[in-house]
C-alpha cells in the first residue's frame, strides 16, 4: 500500500527551493543500479529548478509560496520495484498536477521504498498559483489509493469518519442545551490535527486551516484555541489531559524521536497509551544523547473529582483520544 502525506514547510523561500531541490535529487538516495530514479512532469529533471524559477519570474509570482512538498511511501509487503514507484509517481503527478512542474524522486535509501514530490507553486500554463487545503490533501490520497489499485497493491482502509448524528443521545441533547457541542467540534479538530502533525508548528498550522486560532506561547502555561465562531477555550476546559500543553509537548517529542508517519491508527487508549509502553525505551535509546532534555512523563490528576467535575461540565463521561470518534458515554 502507497501512503501520502503532505510535508508542512515551515520556510518558504526560493533558497528553501532550492534545498528541498537538491536534497530529494541526492545521487545516494535516488541511485538503483545504473538507473537514477528522478523524473519530471513539465520540466526536465536536471533543471527542474531553473524551469520552475523561470516561470515564477515568467509570471511575476516570485513572492509567497514557492513550492509544495508531498511524500507517496510504499509498503514492504508490495511486490514492487523502484523503476515502478517512479512510474506510478509519474502518473499520480499527471493527474493530480496537470498545469504545473513536478519533479518526482524515487529514494531507495530506506527501509521502504517512497517518492518525493517537489511541485511549483505557479502554474507553467497560466501562471495561476496553486492552493492546497485539507480537502485537497483527501482528493490526493482518494487518487492515490485508485493508481495503486490499478498496480494491483494494497492499500489503506477507508479512514472511519465521523459519521453525522442518526440520532440524538441524551448527552448530545445536554450538550446541545448548554450551547456546548461547539466543544466537541474543537475536540474533533484537535484530533484530525494531530494525525498529521509531528511538532508544535504543523499542529497549528492544521488547526489554521479548519478555521480555528491557536495560542500556544512558552511563557504561557495553557494553549488557547479559538473557534471560528468566536469562542476560545483553554487546553484544561476540554476534559481530557491529553490536549494538555505540557503532553501535546510530549507527544512531539516522542514523534520526532520514534519517527512519525502520519495518519497511522492510534491503539485504543490513545498515544498516551502507547507511550507509556514505549517511554522507557525511548528513554534508552536517548539517554546516550546528552543534548535531549526529555520532560518527565505524564502525571495523572485523574480523581473522583475531576471526573465529575468533568461530567458536569461535558454531561458525558467519553475521554477523547486518537482517532475515536464521539463515543458518548452515560450522562447524568
Amino acid at each position: 500500500m502507497a501512503t501520502f502525506t503532505a510535508i508542512r514547510s515551515k520556510t518558504q523561500s526560493g533558497k528553501a527551493l532550492r534545498g528541498v531541490v537538491e536534497y530529494v535529487e541526492q545521487e545516494k538516495k535516488t541511485r538503483w543500479d545504473d538507473d537514477r530514479l528522478v523524473s519530471g512532469y513539465n520540466c526536465v529533471p536536471q533543471s527542474a529548478l531553473i524551469e520552475m524559477q523561470m516561470t515564477k519570474q515568467r509570471f511575476r509570482k516570485t513572492d509567497g509560496t514557492q513550492y509544495y512538498h508531498f511524500v507517496q511511501s510504499f509498503s514492504d509487503e508490495d511486490n514492487i520495484t523502484p523503476q515502478e514507484v517512479n512510474a506510478i509517481g509519474l502518473e499520480f503527478a499527471q493527474q493530480q498536477f496537470p498545469d504545473f512542474e513536478v519533479l518526482i524522486a524515487t529514494h531507495v535509501d530506506t527501509g521502504h521504498l517512497h517518492n518525493h514530490f517537489v511541485v511549483n507553486s505557479v502554474s507553467c500554463r497560466d501562471g495561476r498559483k496553486l492552493h492546497q487545503s485539507r480537502s485537497d490533501l483527501i482528493e490526493h490520497r482518494r487518487v492515490n489509493d485508485k493508481i495503486c489499485a490499478a498496480h494491483k497493491l494494497s492499500i489503506l482502509p477507508p479512514p472511519v469518519s465521523h459519521a453525522k448524528k442518526k440520532r440524538m443521545t441524551p448527552g448530545e441533547y445536554q450538550a446541545g442545551l448548554r450551547g456546548d457541542s461547539w466543544k466537541l467540534d474543537l475536540i474533533q479538530a484537535i484530533n484530525e490535527a494531530l494525525e498529521y502533525a509531528d511538532d508544535r508548528e504543523s499542529f497549528i498550522e492544521n488547526m489554521e486551516v479548519e478555521g480555528y486560532e491557536v495560542r500556544w506561547e512558552p511563557n504561557r502555561k495553557h494553549i488557547t484555541f479559538t473557534c471560528p465562531n468566536g469562542r476560545k477555550c483553554r487546553d484544561s476546559s476540554l476534559h481530557d489531559e491529553t490536549f494538555l500543553k505540557e503532553n501535546l509537548e510530549l507527544l512531539f517529542v516522542y514523534r520526532q524521536a520514534t519517527g512519525f508517519r502520519p495518519a497511522t491508527l492510534e491503539p485504543d487508549e490513545g498515544w498516551l497509551g502507547e507511550l507509556a509502553a514505549g517511554w522507557f525505551q525511548v528513554l534508552a535509546d536517548l539517554e546516550r544523547d546528552a543534548e535531549w532534555q526529555l520532560p518527565a512523563p505524564p502525571t495523572w490528576t485523574d480523581s473522583k473529582q475531576r471526573r465529575r467535575e468533568a461530567l458536569k461540565k461535558l454531561a458525558m463521561g467519553q475521554k477523547f483520544s486518537g482517532s475515536q470518534g464521539y463515543d458518548f458515554g452515560p450522562t447524568l
